[in-house]
């Protein structure tokens, strides 16, 4: 009886062992949320508006002589 008991004792605990170092923390993937990219967004972009204006004026202003 008690061999019976040994064996199957030593089968639970050789399971056990055999387990646990299969389980293991496996953290969860971050995703990166990316930001919508405005088309143009550079930092002279201000300038484009700024020279359609002073051409215009430069136009408008301009005499011709007759």
């Amino acid at each position: 009886m008690f061999k019976v008991f040994n064996i199957a004792l030593a089968g639970v605990l050789a399971a056990g062992t055999a387990t646990a170092g299969v389980v293991t923390y496996v953290s969860p993937e971050v995703v990166a949320i990316e930001e919508p990219v405005m088309m143009g967004a550079g930092s002279g972009m201000w300038l484009i508006p700024l020279l359609a204006i002073a051409l215009i004026l430069l136009v408008s202003n301009n005499k011709q002589p007759a």
